[in-house]
């Protein structure tokens, strides 16, 4: 089992910024991919980047290439997610994944079902 838990959201005017971080605890080492993801309601959860363990691959979503970067900090069993230039339209919940199985396509790990683990979601609200 592995335990996630995020912190850093809250309420930020547009143009600004956000860290968010996810604390994984359990069988971490066995993770090989951490992804975030946002959901708002009615709407179907939404890839958002992610991260490969080995080698520190790193995707994103079109809508926040530029703007959000991913990162890890093994020692700490941490993710991270750096959210620049904010826009009302990043509002949402985010959510913290991690997936266990090998796979090294680029279609792997971009579908919320590829992923094993989940955190319980923080609030990112941007005002205009």
């Amino acid at each position: 089992q592995v335990q996630l838990v995020e912190s850093g959201g809250g309420l930020v005017q547009a143009g600004g910024s956000l860290r968010l971080a996810c604390a994984a605890s359990g069988r971490t080492f066995s993770s090989y991919v951490m992804g975030w993801f946002r959901q708002v309601p009615g709407k179907e959860r939404e890839f958002v980047a992610r991260i490969r363990w080995t080698g520190r691959r790193t995707d994103y979503a079109d809508s926040v290439r530029g703007r959000f970067t991913i990162s890890g900090d093994n020692a700490k069993n941490t993710v991270y997610l750096q959210m620049n230039s904010l826009k009302p339209e990043d509002t949402a919940v985010y959510y913290c994944a991690a997936g266990v199985s090998y796979c090294p396509s680029n279609g792997c790990y971009v579908d919320s079902r590829d992923y094993d683990y989940w955190g319980q979601g923080t609030q990112v609200a941007v005002s205009s």
